[in-house]
């Protein structure tokens, strides 16, 4: 009797010789929420913005929702904003400092990021000369501090007609950069159409911010300088 039922459980179960093995169970495969490949978080380009009250954020509009952080959310950068409100190359406004000090005191002890921009000009109403020598020091100190972080220089945005002043300020921040290998995008001239200015006449909108997040999205693609990521 015992060994006919034990025949008879070989036979249910599928038991095998010691020299032929029998079926491997098959384990069930790892869902994808098992799976620690797809599950490890995306590394996003870190993108740090250097700049004024465009950058900062300025009357209804929040620093999170200025043109920097709308560019960072359609390009997928991950985002540090520095400077303040009527801050310039050489005017340190009201924060009573210029942006190679915001630079020093905000960003410069940063692991490096992978772009870094640095947007300014409209308060630096001042000798051009001036303005050259602060931009290219600036320019130094970011290349020597991170050697391989891309730098992109952005000149005055002006939404409305620019004083007189504006375009040779513009221009001795384009020849500091250019004498630094340096790309410099040009905003001053671009059309902004109507609804792109607060009352003051001077910030953008919401509606500025999107259409200025448009052009520098446009323009640092055209110009090949996206950070890689």
């Amino acid at each position: 009797m015992l060994a006919a039922s034990v025949v008879i459980f070989c036979l249910i179960s599928g038991c095998a010789s010691g020299d032929a093995a029998g079926p491997i169970p098959v384990l069930n495969p790892p869902t994808a929420q098992e799976n620690p490949q797809k599950d490890s978080p995306v590394r996003a380009p870190v993108v740090m913005v250097l700049g004024d009250s465009f950058t900062a954020g300025s009357g209804p509009v929040p620093r999170w929702e200025s043109y920097a952080a709308r560019a960072a959310r359609t390009l997928g950068w991950q985002l540090v904003t520095a400077g303040a409100a009527g801050t310039g190359f050489v005017n340190p406004g009201r924060v009573r400092r210029t942006f190679q000090q915001s630079f020093d005191a905000e960003l410069s002890w940063r692991p490096a990021p992978d772009l870094l921009i640095l947007s300014g000009g409209h308060n630096d109403h001042t000798t051009p000369g001036r303005v050259y020598g602060a931009a290219r020091r600036l320019l130094v100190t970011a290349r020597t501090r991170w050697p391989r972080t891309r730098v992109v220089v952005i000149g005055p945005i002006w939404m409305g007609r620019e004083p007189r002043w504006v375009p040779a300020v513009r221009d001795a921040i384009a020849v500091a950069a250019d004498e630094e290998a340096t790309v410099f995008l040009d905003p001053l001239d671009h059309p902004w159409g109507r609804g792109a200015i607060l009352p003051d006449g001077v910030h953008p909108t919401f509606l500025g911010h999107r259409r200025l997040a448009n052009w520098l999205v446009t323009a640092l693609r055209e110009h090949g300088a996206e950070p890689d990521g």
